[in-house]
């Protein structure tokens, strides 16, 4: 009997690994998604109260801390949520969308330019593995994973190039 209950317990803790990782993903989407809808108004808008616009900033700022936060998190417990999945293809999806997404969030774009990455990036994957695609058979998954390639791509070409420091001795 005590090793049906943590054998119990083991599998509770990877299903709700799983949840979690996929929760973050929906974090992802509606955090990027507002921001990309919520544009900031210019300064001299006249619609717009300095007040106003110290709000939208603030609320914007939280919805970029939430894309911070689901990033760090989906890297930091990798080992927690991938190996749950059954075949090598999607643990490698899984490793190059959270890290590429990190990457993403901690590059010097601007913060519009970051969460329509995260959407992009995001939306392959949640067909796969948000949706059980992974369990539909052969024609999802190698559609969702060239277009996670692209997006992968698209991120690679479009960072922002920064001069090489001088290496110091």
């Amino acid at each position: 009997m005590p090793r049906l209950e943590a054998r119990k317990r083991r599998i509770l803790d990877a299903h709700q690994a799983r949840d979690k990782f996929l929760a973050t993903m929906l974090r992802i989407v509606s955090a990027g998604s507002r921001l990309q809808a919520v544009a900031e108004p210019a300064e001299d808008d006249p619609a717009w109260t300095s007040v106003m616009h110290g709000r939208l900033q603030d609320e914007r700022a939280r919805w970029v801390k939430q894309l911070d936060e689901a990033t760090e998190w989906m890297v930091d417990n990798m080992e927690t949520y991938a190996p749950l999945w059954p075949t090598v293809t999607l643990r490698t999806m899984i490793a190059t969308y959270a890290t590429t997404a990190r990457w993403v969030m901690l590059s010097e774009r601007p913060d519009d330019r970051k969460a329509e990455l995260l959407v992009e990036l995001t939306t392959p994957v949640w067909e796969v593995f948000g949706s059980r695609g992974w369990q539909r058979g052969p024609r999802l998954l190698p559609r969702s994973l060239r277009r996670l390639n692209e997006v992968v791509e698209l991120a690679q070409s479009d960072a922002p190039q920064v001069d090489a420091a001088p290496v110091r001795s």
